[in-house]
């Protein structure tokens, strides 16, 4: 009789998780570097510049009020759908879905959750940096512009630093932050550049952004990516809190088995029939002691054994007989010299 419980999809998941994992156990994870705290700090310094700029109504300002004058979709208008189209890349919706189907899929073949955190700890980050800067500078795109030459900062705006820039920034630059390779990093690295640094100038051709727009969003999200090394901690301690909720919620649900007991003898007596002597008088029926060997039941109140995991466990069905061991049993279909005559004989 099978008494193991059916697993379900989510115990599925779990398990293949529990694997031990197929790549190196030691895993390249990108640190905080001199060199990457040197391009931090250079980063930083553009984007302040490029606030500055705009900020002042410098030239940068009258050079985002020529090309917005050019209209690049009027002086190119054959390329309009493919831009239409590419400029998706850039959007959050469609570009999280992606990336995260890709992630999950490494996830599921390395037996670990770090590269969905990895990209949820970098969607965080940028919602809330690029969002509090948006709200912040209030500026208004070029199809809303009201005074021409302005810097239309502070009117209530929420397209300065660009979106769709620092999104793709971000969404394709984790897949190279996350190569397992010194040479599938540089060359994601390169692939993720070209297709944002595209999508800021699709943005710059429809009108719905400044050129300082996409300029302040590559930089935006060259600084979350940047910044992730210092969240590497945090991310790996989320990763053993989740798996230790986990377990913790299987305890509770499956229950544990109790611990075993150890057995003793028990004599107990046992009863023969009455034999009949050759004259025909009755014996009295001779008291013998057998003693078996007896499981107890463990009480209730005892506290269950702590949690094993599956590797761990003894199999649930036995093997062999299920009935306790008894010294005068002999095998089914052979025959015993002390064996008992019958009743009546």
């Amino acid at each position: 009789m099978r008494t193991e419980r059916n697993l379900t999809r989510l115990d599925r998941v779990f398990a293949r998780l529990d694997r031990e994992p197929e790549r190196p156990a030691n895993i390249d994870v990108p640190k905080m570097s001199r060199h990457r705290v040197v391009l931090f700090a250079a980063t930083l310094a553009f984007y302040l510049a490029i606030v500055w700029l705009v900020v002042t109504t410098s030239w940068l300002v009258r050079f985002d009020w020529q090309v917005m004058f050019f209209r690049p979709y009027q002086q190119w208008a054959g390329i309009h759908w493919f831009v239409d189209y590419y400029v998706v890349l850039g959007q959050r919706g469609p570009t999280a879905v992606m990336v995260a189907a890709w992630l999950g899929w490494r996830s599921w073949r390395q037996h670990t959750l770090r590269p969905l955190l990895t990209l949820g700890t970098l969607l965080l980050l940028l919602n809330i940096t690029v969002g509090a800067a948006k709200l912040g500078m209030g500026r208004l795109g070029p199809h809303y512009a009201t005074v021409i030459g302005s810097n239309e900062m502070g009117l209530g705006g929420d397209i300065f630093p660009s979106g769709h820039t620092a999104n793709a920034v971000v969404t394709w630059g984790i897949l190279a932050y996350l190569a397992s390779t010194p040479r599938a990093r540089r060359w994601l690295s390169a692939a993720s550049a070209v297709t944002s640094l595209g999508v800021g100038l699709a943005t710059v051709y429809l009108g719905t952004h400044w050129l300082s727009d996409v300029l302040l969003g590559w930089a935006a999200g060259l600084l979350v990516l940047l910044a992730l090394p210092w969240c590497e901690p945090l991310i790996a301690l989320a990763e053993t809190r989740i798996f230790d909720s986990r377990d913790r919620w299987r305890a509770r649900r499956g229950g544990t088995a109790p611990a075993p007991v150890p057995t003793s003898p028990v004599t107990a007596p046992v009863l023969l029939k009455p034999r009949t002597s050759t004259s025909g008088d009755e014996v009295p029926a001779a008291r013998e002691t057998v003693t078996a060997s007896r499981s107890a039941r463990p009480p209730a109140h005892l506290a269950p054994s702590p949690h094993t995991t599956r590797s761990e466990r003894t199999p649930v069905t036995p093997i062999g007989s299920r009935r306790p061991p008894h010294p005068e049993r002999v095998a089914r279909g052979t025959a015993s010299a002390t064996a008992r005559p019958a009743a009546g004989g």
